[in-house]
């Protein structure tokens, strides 16, 4: 009988064989995890998502047999590239992401290695307690993230970093040795024997050059192994950057969260100034000492508007420094004391919570925020964490500054000045032939000055692909030769995260900035802020992954889908990693971008275009407008889906119905010509058709007569397609409202269309075509210094932003200057009171793009004013235009809405006032619940209309 011989199974297809559930070696999950949150590309040959430890213990087992590489990741929020590999990328954040264990007494935890920070956080604080470490990416960072690059934090002055911080850990070795490692010794194991053997061997070179600062990260923290230290491998394991273990479990130290906090600004004529100043400002105990700069202040003021920044004391740099304790006087005077040093020209003690938190968000945020140079230039990280001696650090900012200069390059610095820790992104020309080179030129120059200052390459994040070759410049020979014998002994294959501290990779390799050719010709849309370019715009993404994190504060939208999904594919990262892929891919191989590539599409498919990520992330990708570039590149002359036709085309079919509204919509609620008609029209079953208005606003408006006085300034209400056709009701109370204000109003001659839903279906030729023709329409009242006010959010977000990057005439951006949302406009009229409110509860779920384009606090003012209880919602409604009514996405449609607003419309009175003035926020809000929501202007029109004016 003949032997059958069967093929060998593929590496995914053997993890599930064995148990490993979650294995992936899909273009998608390929794509999307080929970068972390640093310069770096390399795609992995399978991602793994373990549900328990057995799987993560499979999974090096098999590539140990296969002699495949194993690479842990958190949240992917490296930015030294030490989160990517080549082989196996396994991410503990989906599953493996429980607080096991809390002793409020001990004061520890028990966690798993993708636990989030804020996860603990929010566990410890509700018992007075905190984890002391705590990176600016601590809404999304996990504790295995942190442990990998002994992260700190601002508060690591007072609290230490993660290696003071950890308790015990279960590791496994990359040999396959499970060891628990606790305060009470190190176990006898023949990798730990031969450990203290070398290490009895080494002492001179570990004594003299390792652990000689706070913030010296670089390297294996080997002064952990001396014996007066007790040979301590759990804290020597800590920063190694997954090269040595893989950590299955950590117990952390929890510290008391002092009770009263006071910050203290302290400004400074440069940056080099605050660094001096340090020195004078440790003696005081401070729980943290931040410094930055005037120019991460202007972009915020820029981007976000002058109210986003509280007032600061004078100066160009500022050093953000907080006090805390058990006693309020003795906090209060040390406060004072700080504020009273000698080399500060001016402080300010803030006293107001919302403000020190305004001001602590522009630091936590630097990293985004500094996505962008002085210069206007992307920014990069690749030098973003060195650090030395606190004393040394003025003179190391300002030669720092030389060496910027000399190397023409630009940034603006900002970090954790108490510690003598500098972040700082910068300019590399990736864009030049030689810009490679001269990365590796300002990178080998910076390393000798740190060096000089006996700091250190990293002082938080890791050495990973950008520093590990510099480490020369940092240690001797011996030391190098000492990194690698421990390698070998802890991972005698090479198997745990290679490339990374040992045998490294050359610093220049598999830089994706670098590889990504420009993308400038047959656009649709302008990318006029990335220089036309739209590989420049799908690169904003620096993976600071800020889209992975909820937000508990209501503060952004950012990111809907993620929240609703957990699948990194689906955050705003991983689908600007799957365009960048589609851009690095094609100019690698010599080819063009793929516009249709399938793990582009998986990656774009659940994006609501919502563009929340446009002013919550701090690098301002706008997916939105990258999911329309796709969708008009890959169907450009080509049939597309059935609802780019329906959905897509509604303002052209709504135009239609106009003519006899109520026929159509008796012939919609006939048995089966709905099934059928949404079926036709690539509609989910489960959702309903809205009703055509009998009458729309523009023929209300013709035949009615004007109330307010002929000699009234006019303003022009613009009332969009959906309001037009499906709410003239609103534009009918908008008209009052103005009235009442004293305005005399006009419409444009004929209904006009800003092209919306063709710009969200990717039809951008046709979009054009209808922008063109209503932005010259609403010019002429423009020219005439006419102010227009728009009703529909996402629609007045479009003359406020896209009909500049799809037309980029001076008469769209006079257009997007005149153009104002109703509270916008009324907050803008000398003396206009608001109708009274006092006694209204309103829940309000503003639009996505009210949110991201225009901004919602002048409707929060203006209730404020009117004397309203608000309870603003965040995230969003989930419906976001044709998304949610599109097959296919109807249950995450659902989910969505279950994330705040449909469980704050069931626990809200019956008498409260749900407020939404988004057409399909009211069209979700109708459709999964009983209740109804009205506009601003209903609400103001009915408090104006009713006894006692309330609605």
């Amino acid at each position: 009988m003949a032997m059958m011989l069967s093929a060998p199974r593929s590496l995914v297809s053997e993890l599930q064989a064995r148990g490993v559930k979650d294995a992936r070696d899909d273009a998608t999950s390929r794509a999307v995890y080929s970068s972390d949150a640093s310069l770096y590309r390399v795609q992995p040959a399978a991602v793994v998502f373990p549900r328990h430890l057995d799987e993560v213990l499979t999974t090096l087992e098999v590539c140990r047999e296969r002699g495949v590489p194993f690479t842990s990741r958190g949240a992917g929020t490296s930015l030294a590239g030490n989160a990517i590999g080549r082989g196996v990328v396994v991410d503990f954040s989906r599953h493996l992401n429980r607080v096991l264990a809390f002793d409020a007494e001990a004061r520890t935890a028990v966690v798993e290695p993708g636990a989030v920070h804020a996860t603990l956080q929010k566990v410890a604080l509700a018992q007075g307690l905190r984890f002391g470490p705590d990176p600016s990416t601590h809404t999304r960072c996990t504790v295995g993230g942190m442990i990998g690059n002994n992260a700190c934090g601002s508060r690591a002055l007072a609290y230490g970093r993660t290696a003071d911080n950890v308790t015990h850990l279960d590791v496994v070795t990359g040999s396959g040795t499970r060891l628990h490692l606790g305060p009470d010794g190190t176990p006898s194991s023949p990798e730990t024997d031969a450990l203290r053997s070398l290490v009895g061997a080494e002492l001179g070179t570990i004594r003299t050059e390792l652990g000689r600062f706070g913030r010296q990260v670089s390297g294996y923290s080997l002064e952990h192994l001396l014996p007066e230290r007790g040979f301590d491998l759990r804290r020597a394991l800590v920063g190694s950057e997954g090269t040595l273990a893989v950590v299955l479990e950590a117990g952390v130290r929890l510290v008391a969260d002092a009770p009263h906090k006071t910050m203290v600004v302290l400004g400074f004529p440069d940056i080099g100034a605050a660094g001096d100043a340090v020195p004078a400002v440790l003696p005081f105990a401070p729980t943290a000492c931040e410094g930055l700069d005037s120019r991460i202040v202007q972009v915020v003021r820029t981007r976000k508007g002058p109210q986003a920044v509280p007032e600061l004391p004078g100066g160009a740099a500022w050093l953000f420094v907080e006090v805390s304790g058990d006693d309020p006087l003795e906090v209060a005077h040390r406060a004072g004391l700080v504020a009273g040093i000698d080399a500060a020209r001016h402080s300010r003690i803030i006293t107001d919570a919302r403000q020190a938190a305004a001001l602590w968000r522009i630091r936590e945020d630097g990293g985004g925020l500094a996505g962008r140079s002085p210069a206007g230039a992307p920014a990069h990280a690749g030098w973003e964490d060195s650090a030395v001696p606190p004393e040394s650090l003025g003179d190391y900012l300002r030669e720092f500054d030389e060496l910027l200069l000399a190397h023409s390059l630009t940034g603006f610095p900002f970090g954790h000045f108490g510690d003598g820790c500098v972040h700082i992104r910068l300019d590399f020309p990736f864009q030049r032939d030689d810009g490679a080179a001269a990365f590796r030129a300002f990178l080998t120059d910076a390393a000798a000055l740190v060096a000089r200052y006996g700091g250190s390459l990293s002082g938080e994040h890791g050495d990973g692909r950008a520093r590990s070759e510099l480490l020369p410049y940092m240690y001797s020979p011996a030391a190098i030769g000492l990194f690698g014998k421990v390698k070998g002994i802890l991972d005698p294959d090479n198997l745990l995260n290679p490339g990374i501290l040992v045998d490294p990779e050359p610093l220049d390799a598999n830089v994706r900035v670098a590889e990504a050719g420009p993308l400038r010709t047959g656009l649709g849309f302008g990318y006029h802020q990335d220089a036309g370019d739209f590989s420049q715009a799908v690169h904003r993404c620096t993976g600071v992954g800020l889209c992975r994190a909820a937000h508990a504060d209501n503060s952004a939208v950012m990111c809907p889908s993620y929240i609703a999904t957990r699948e990194e594919k689906d955050s705003t990262r991983g689908r600007a990693r799957a365009l960048q892929e589609m851009i690095n891919g094609g100019a690698t191989s010599g080819n063009k971008p793929d516009w249709r590539a399938t793990e582009v599409h998986d990656a774009l498919d659940l994006c609501l275009s919502c563009k929340g990520c446009s002013s919550d992330c701090p690098t301002g990708t706008d997916m939105a407008a990258y999911k329309a570039e796709v969708l008009h590149q890959s169907y450009k002359g080509r049939l597309r889906p059935a609802s780019h036709y329906s959905l897509g085309w509604l303002p052209r079919w709504a135009g239609l119905a106009a003519r006899a509204p109520r026929a159509l919509n008796f012939l919609m609620r006939l048995p089966g010509i709905r099934q059928v008609g949404l079926r036709m029209a690539g509609v989910d079953q489960r959702r309903s058709i809205p009703a055509f208005a009998p009458r729309t606003f523009h023929a209300w408006f013709r035949g009615r007569q004007p109330s307010a006085a002929p000699a009234a300034q006019p303003v022009l209400l613009w009332a969009d397609s959906f309001t037009n056709n499906f709410s003239p009701e609103v534009g009918q109370a908008a008209v009052r409202v103005l009235e009442a204000a004293g305005y005399e109003v006009r419409l444009p001659e004929k209904p006009l269309c800003c092209g919306l839903t063709w710009i969200s279906t990717g039809q951008l030729d046709s979009a054009r075509t209808t922008l063109r023709s209503t932005v010259d329409e609403l010019n002429r009242s423009v020219a005439e210094g006419i102010p227009i006010v728009g009703l529909e959010p996402s629609c007045t977000g479009v003359l406020r932003s896209d009909a500049v990057e799809l037309l980029g005439t001076e008469a769209a951006r006079a257009v997007a200057r005149s153009t104002q949302t109703l509270a916008e406009f009324l907050g803008t009229v000398p003396g206009y009171e608001p109708p009274r409110l006092e006694g209204t509860v309103v829940v309000a779920q503003p639009h996505c793009h009210h949110h991201a384009v225009m901004g919602w606090s002048p409707d929060a003012a203006l209730l404020e004013k009117a004397g309203a209880t608000v309870q603003k919602l965040g995230g969003c409604c989930g419906l976001a235009g044709n998304f949610g009514v599109e097959r296919g996405h109807y249950e995450i449609s659902v989910r969505i809405a279950e994330q705040q607003l449909l469980p704050a419309i069931r626990s809200t009175t019956e008498d409260a006032v749900v407020l939404a003035d988004g057409y399909s926020c009211r069209t979700q809000i109708e459709d999964l619940s009983d209740r109804r929501g009205i506009h601003l202007a209903q609400l103001l029109d009915r408090a104006a209309h009713r006894p006692g004016g309330v609605p």
